[in-house]
Formats: C-alpha cells, sequence, structure tokens
C-alpha cells in the first residue's frame, strides 16, 4: 500500500509544480499594475515570473515596427527572461501589411499596433472612433532610387518609369504630392505600383530603372546591387516645402482598450518611448539590429545595421503629435479625401493632446 500512495504524492507534487509553470494568460481584459515600464537590468528570473495578464501588440514590418524592437525583447512573453516590471507582458507579433493590422484592431485580436499614420485615420473613420492614435513613431523613410544617373531632383521624373510600392498608403499620397508641388504632374510619370519584393526584382534585373521604395527595403536593395543608388530623399523634399515633419508611422490603440486600461496604456507608452531611445542610439546599433532581425522587422540583422540609422524613429505624443499629424493629414486631404477616410479626425483622435 505505501508504494501507491507515494505515487500519488509525486503526482500531486508534480501537478502543483505545472501549476506555478503554466503559460501567461492571453486575455487582455485583466487589469495588470502598470504602475512604471522598468529597464531590462529589473527582469525577474524565469523561476520567479508570476502569472500576468498579457496586452496583444502587433508591429508592422520595416521601419513603423523597429521602434518596438528592445521593448518586445524585454517583455514579451517569448524572452528568456522577460521583465515583470510593467504588471503585465506582451503577446507581440510582426505582421507585413497595414489591412492585417487593421483587422485584428477591429476583431480585438490586437491592443496596440503599429501602423501607417494615413491608415490610422482611415481607421478612426470606419470604426466611428473605435481606435487612438497614441504617438508618432518614425518620419519620413522614402527614397527615389536609380539604376543610373539621370535622376537629381522631383522635375526629373518627368515623362520617366518608376516602379513604386505603397499604392493607396502614405508612399503614393507622398510621391504625387512632391511631384505637383516641383511642377510635375503625376499623370507625366508612369508609376508601376507592385511590391516591394516586385520593385527590388525589377531593379536588379534592369540596367536603368528607377523605383521608391521605403527603408529597410531600399537599404536591402542597396546592399544587393551596388548599381543602385540612392537620388533623392523624399523626406529632403518635404523638407524644403517647410510644411512641418512627415510622420509616416504611428501606434494605435482600441479605444476601448485604453478607456477599460489607462495604467497599462501608460506604462505601454513609457516602455515604448525608452524603447525608441535605446533603437536610435548609435552606441547599440549592433544589439539593435540583431532584435530587429530576431522578430522578424527586417530580412537580417546585415540589413537591419544598414537601415536604422535611416528609419528617422521618433517618439512624438500628446499636442505635438496632434499639430504633426493634422498638418500632415490636410495636406492629404487636399490630395485626396479618401487618403484619410474623407474626413479630418476628431480630437477624441489624438490620445492625451487635451
Amino acid at each position: 500500500m505505501k508504494k501507491p500512495l507515494s505515487l500519488l504524492l509525486c503526482a500531486a507534487l508534480a501537478l502543483s509544480l505545472l501549476a506555478g509553470c503554466g503559460p501567461k494568460s492571453t486575455s487582455s481584459s485583466s487589469s495588470g499594475s502598470a504602475s512604471s515600464a522598468g529597464s531590462s537590468s529589473s527582469a525577474s528570473s524565469s523561476q520567479e515570473t508570476p502569472d500576468l495578464p498579457t496586452l496583444n501588440f502587433m508591429a508592422l514590418s520595416g521601419p513603423t515596427g523597429v521602434g518596438a524592437a528592445q521593448m518586445m525583447s524585454t517583455y514579451d512573453v517569448t524572452a528568456e527572461n522577460p521583465d515583470t516590471s510593467l504588471g503585465f507582458l506582451l503577446n507581440s507579433s510582426v505582421e507585413a501589411d497595414n489591412q492585417v493590422v487593421s483587422n485584428a484592431l477591429i476583431n480585438k485580436d490586437a491592443d496596440i499596433a503599429a501602423m501607417a499614420t494615413n491608415v490610422a485615420a482611415t481607421l478612426y473613420a470606419k470604426t466611428d472612433g473605435a481606435i487612438q492614435v497614441l504617438c508618432v513613431n518614425t518620419l519620413g523613410v522614402l527614397y527615389i532610387l536609380e539604376k543610373g544617373d539621370s535622376v537629381h531632383a522631383m522635375t526629373d521624373l518627368a515623362g520617366k518609369t518608376v516602379y513604386a510600392t505603397g499604392q493607396g498608403a502614405n508612399p503614393e499620397y507622398v510621391l504625387n504630392y512632391l511631384l505637383t508641388k516641383n511642377g510635375v504632374d503625376p499623370a507625366s510619370v508612369d508609376i508601376q505600383w507592385m511590391t516591394a519584393q516586385e520593385v527590388s526584382a525589377k531593379m536588379t534585373s534592369s540596367e536603368e530603372a528607377i523605383c521608391m521604395l521605403p527603408v529597410p527595403a531600399a537599404t536591402a536593395l542597396m546592399l544587393q546591387d551596388s548599381g543602385v543608388r540612392q537620388a533623392i530623399s523624399l523626406s529632403s523634399a518635404w523638407d524644403k516645402l517647410e510644411q512641418g515633419p512627415l510622420p509616416q508611422g504611428c501606434l494605435v490603440a482600441r479605444t476601448e482598450y485604453v478607456e477599460e486600461h489607462p495604467e497599462e496604456v501608460a506604462a505601454f507608452l513609457k516602455a515604448y518611448e525608452a524603447s525608441i531611445t535605446y533603437m536610435s542610439d548609435e552606441a547599440n546599433l549592433d544589439s539593435a539590429a540583431q532584435m530587429v532581425a530576431q522578430f522578424g522587422i527586417t530580412a537580417n540583422d546585415k540589413v537591419a545595421a544598414a537601415a536604422i540609422p535611416q528609419c528617422n524613429l521618433t517618439y512624438l505624443a500628446g499636442s505635438e503629435m496632434k499639430q504633426a499629424l493634422e498638418t500632415y493629414y490636410q495636406v492629404l486631404v487636399q490630395a485626396d479625401p479618401a487618403s484619410v477616410g474623407n474626413a479630418m479626425p476628431y480630437d477624441s483622435f489624438y490620445y492625451g493632446a487635451d
């Protein structure tokens, strides 16, 4: 009789140990203690990690997602020793398509997400205010690249064929606006819209060609083909118009989540701003590049290391964010009202801008 009893005791002990090491909760409705965003140095031992609620965070691959890499590596549930000081952990994912990110927010599969600024405004209109913009995280990242030496200014694009990615999003509207402001009718430019991969293939297979790509796709192409050069920075072309910054990427959150979890949102943003600072510091470039590649935000760390300095990472929040976005949205409304959901967003769109 002793043997069965000892076996039962062992089984009970094993089950209790397994319960203590179970997976983190994926329910974002559980409120955690979000008093501060600690640094990675305060990470708890994996043996002492409590069962914390998770915040579902979705990043867009490319420059819009780069700033979150340090935060993801510190607080994500997949980290070897995740930092628990936020009172919650991140359940992070990276997607390549703005539409996938939008659908995740609509379906409540994501609580906070990184996306293009014009898509954020469109989603706000589409959902009758069900999302809010938290901060701007990326400024201009678009470049005209050329295999050849015929393009040095926007006016040189007249009558040319340009392979480009980003139709229906910021790249299309920014390109058309800059062409118009420089006296070039966009209709006089043969803009062929395709994926970034297709653009790169066209460029590498041609002896002479012109394209528009964002970082890091532009960086990867120039690393792949030494014959491709940077002809025009669209950020520089925009700056010449003296119309304020060129906000291209942002963080948004479901309005319902912001209202139900204000402390979590505040803690998240504090940690996110610290992540932007880390990723922008040249001294951290090697480790930052490894983090970016680890989460699939770029193809590899070599591309990431070359691209990060050109990603124009920033953190604009509150009234500064609102001013930058409203100025930019006014430009988009004049160019194509549909680009921001056919109307300027209301004040309720701008988190913390009261």
